[in-house]
């Protein structure tokens, strides 16, 4: 007779869900800080592009949300289990 013990998991589908959303949401505000095209030539400095409002607020808005998201993920018990 085999005796395996049976350790429950410490996260189940729901927080690898939860954490596969913030990691979208993290990816998501990287690619908005990086920009597009921001200079066309080189020799000159486009201050719109560079300081503009996407880059500035929303795309750290956006990381800091995504580690939000992370953190309550791995620490989200699963339904039904106690203390």
């Amino acid at each position: 007779m085999s005796t395996e013990k049976q350790t429950p998991s410490m996260f189940n589908k729901d927080n690898y869900l939860w954490m596969l959303a913030g990691i979208v949401v993290i990816a998501i505000g990287m690619f908005l800080m990086s920009g597009g095209v921001s200079n066309k030539d080189p020799k000159v400095f486009d201050e719109a592009a560079v300081y503009s409002t996407t880059r500035i607020t929303v795309a750290p808005i956006l990381i800091i949300a995504g580690l939000i998201i992370e953190v309550w993920a791995i620490f989200k018990r699963p339904k039904g289990t106690e203390i």
